[in-house]
């Protein structure tokens, strides 16, 4: 395949570290901006420990400056939200005028916040199915699967389709040996990774422990699953069924994965803010505005902030 595309990766962590690993080390051109590993990785590169095999890329295209990097075709942003406010100091130097931003943020709300930017038609969505951790500078441990879910989005907030562009890209991450799903529902796909992302990323920072427990523990995983419930049925009152199914599916994933701290027990353990306004504030926003009432996930937001490291 022709690796022409040139991306960029805005936030080079567990999940842009791996994904933008991967797609340079398939022989496409890809420029990573960094903050607090930039001196480390532009003068010893990067290495990726992978159970799909481990790799090094002794030298990476690494910036601290957004203004100093090439315009590119596709923008894969894997910030977290609670970083947002400097997009609009990062988005336009990055970008090329007909390229498109594939947000691979959790939570609701991040490609309506990211069209503000740079327009609507501009933005694609991601959602990535990944236990990946960022162990050292420069350093990721990737542990388990890698599948990407990308769709387009549109402001009206309807399915959006198979768009050539999102086959093309669909086609440059499958170069890499990325796994990936494309979806006409973008909105119906970041409803159902709430399903698991709600339960799991906060249960784990109240419980201070890692998915196997939670899974063992018959109190937290009957919590986990009504919460799951929950989010079924606030996607549902949005226009967005889900399979009831899908519940025991996610459980049943959850148990056969290697012993995992998801992303918000990371943060919450290194002091970081959670992304707790993405991932359940604007989901709770969303099914009141509809007149559903999620009571037990809106209890564990509630303890979320009064856990989060930003209070």
């Amino acid at each position: 395949m022709n690796r022409t595309t040139k991306f960029a990766v805005i936030g080079t962590g567990a999940v842009g570290g791996y994904y933008g690993g991967l797609l340079q080390k398939a022989g496409f051109e890809v420029h990573f901006l960094l903050h607090s590993d930039y001196a480390f990785v532009k003068r010893n590169g990067m290495t990726v420990e992978s159970v799909n095999g481990d790799f090094r890329l002794p030298q990476v295209n690494a910036y601290n400056d957004p203004k100093q990097m090439p315009r590119c075709d596709t923008v894969i942003l894997s910030l977290k939200t609670t970083a947002n406010s400097v997009l609009k100091d990062v988005l336009p130097y990055v970008l090329k005028d007909d390229g498109a931003v594939l947000t691979l943020q959790n939570g609701l709300g991040s490609e309506e916040e990211i069209s503000k930017i740079v327009g609507a038609e501009r933005v694609m969505g991601g959602l990535c199915f990944l236990c990946s951790n960022k162990v050292g500078p420069g350093h990721i441990r990737h542990l388990d699967y890698g599948l990407i879910t990308i769709g387009e989005y549109r402001a009206d907030g309807q399915p959006a389709g198979i768009t050539p562009r999102l086959e093309q890209l669909g086609a440059d991450l499958e170069s890499a040996g990325i796994p990936v799903q494309r979806v006409e529902d973008l909105p119906l796909a970041r409803w159902k990774k709430l399903v698991w992302n709600i339960p799991f990323n906060g249960m784990s920072v109240v419980e201070n422990t890692l998915t196997d427990e939670l899974m063992r523990n018959p109190e937290t995983r009957t919590r986990c699953r009504t919460i799951m419930q929950e989010v079924i049925s606030a996607a549902a009152a949005c226009t967005r069924p889900i399979e009831p199914e899908f519940v025991e599916k996610m459980l049943a994933d959850t148990e056969t994965m290697e012993p995992y701290a998801p992303s918000m027990k990371l943060d919450y353990d290194r002091g970081n803010p959670l992304e707790i306004e993405a991932i359940y504030s604007n989901p709770i926003c969303a099914a009141k505005a509809v007149g559903v009432e999620m009571p037990e996930t809106e209890k564990l937001y509630q303890q979320l902030i009064k856990l989060n490291p930003e209070r």
